[in-house]
C-alpha cells in the first residue's frame, strides 16, 4: 500500500512538472512572440519557416538589385538625353554650314563647336555610376539578377548605344567638322545623312533603356507583394496568436494550482488515514 502512494504520488509530482512546463513554454511564447521554440515543436511548420527565410534574403538581394538598376536606368536616361541634344545641334550645325550663305570663317566656328560637341560626347560615354563603375558598360552589357529565374541587362553597353555602322558617335560628328573645315559640301552632305541615322539610332536606344526602366518598375512592385504575402504566410506560422496564448497560460495555470491544491491536501493526511 506504501509503495502504491508513493508511485502516485510520484506520478502526480511528473504530471505537475509537465503542466508547469508547458506553462513556462507559452510563458516564452507569449514574451517572445514565437510559438515555435524548436524544431522538434513542429517540423512541417519549422522546414516552410526556413524555405520562406530563404526566399526572403533572396528577394532582399533581389530588390537591392532593381533599386540599383533603377538608378542606373535613372542616370542613363540623363545620359541619353545629352546625347540626343548634343546629336541635334551637330546635325543643325553640318546643315547650317553646308548653306550657300555660309563663310569661311563661320564655317570655321561651326568646325569648333562640332569638335566640341565630340570631345562631350566622348565624356559622356564614359560616365560612372556611383560605384565608379561605367554607366554604359566598355565589353557586355552588365547583366543583373532579378528573380530566380529573371536577369537581364537594364542598360546597353556603350558599343551598342554609341557605334553605328563600325564607327562612333563622335567620329561621325568630327568626320563632319572635318568637311566643314573644307569646305567639302558633298562631304558634308555624306555627314548630314550619317548624323540623321545616328540620332535615330539614339532615340532607339533611348526608348529601349526606358522600356527596361518600365520593366524595373514592374518587377519592384511584384517583388514588394510578394515581400507582403510571404510575410504574412511566416507570421501565420511563427508568431504567437497572442489572444489564443493568453487564453490557454490562464487555463493551465488554474490546471497547475488545482492540482498544486489538490496534492498540498493529500500530503496533510496521516499515514492513518491513507491505509485506512
Amino acid at each position: 500500500m506504501i509503495n502504491a502512494v508513493g508511485n502516485r504520488m510520484t506520478r502526480e509530482i511528473a504530471r505537475q512538472q509537465k503542466l508547469a512546463d508547458a506553462l513556462e513554454r507559452t510563458q516564452i511564447q507569449i514574451s517572445g512572440g514565437k510559438k515555435l521554440l524548436r524544431m522538434s515543436d513542429d517540423p512541417v511548420a519549422a522546414r516552410r519557416i526556413a524555405t520562406i527565410g530563404t526566399t526572403q534574403a533572396s528577394m532582399t538581394a533581389w530588390s537591392a538589385n532593381v533599386n540599383s538598376a533603377e538608378a542606373l536606368v535613372s542616370q542613363a536616361d540623363g545620359v541619353m538625353k545629352s546625347v540626343s541634344s548634343l546629336m541635334t545641334r551637330a546635325r543643325e550645325l553640318t546643315l547650317a554650314a553646308s548653306s550657300d550663305t555660309t563663310n569661311p570663317a563661320d564655317r570655321a566656328t561651326i568646325a569648333a563647336e562640332l569638335g566640341t560637341i565630340a570631345d562631350e560626347l566622348d565624356a559622356l560615354v564614359a560616365t560612372r555610376d556611383s560605384n565608379g563603375e561605367p554607366v554604359f558598360a566598355t565589353g557586355t552589357a552588365r547583366v543583373m539578377r532579378f528573380d530566380s529565374d529573371l536577369s537581364f541587362a537594364p542598360v546597353p553597353s556603350a558599343a551598342d548605344v554609341f557605334v553605328i555602322g563600325g564607327n562612333s558617335l563622335s567620329t561621325g560628328i568630327r568626320d563632319a567638322a572635318a568637311a566643314v573645315a573644307a569646305g567639302d559640301k558633298t562631304a558634308m552632305g555624306a555627314s548630314i545623312t550619317t548624323l540623321a541615322a545616328a540620332i535615330s539610332h539614339v532615340a532607339d536606344k533611348h526608348a529601349e533603356i526606358g522600356l527596361s526602366g518600365g520593366r524595373l518598375e514592374r518587377i519592384g512592385d511584384g517583388l514588394a507583394l510578394r515581400g507582403i504575402t510571404l510575410k504574412d504566410e511566416r507570421s501565420s506560422v511563427e508568431d504567437t496568436d497572442l489572444d489564443i496564448a493568453i487564453a490557454e497560460l490562464n487555463a493551465q495555470d488554474l490546471t497547475l494550482q488545482a492540482a498544486q491544491a489538490a496534492f498540498a491536501k493529500i500530503n496533510r493526511q496521516s499515514l492513518f488515514d491513507i491505509l485506512n
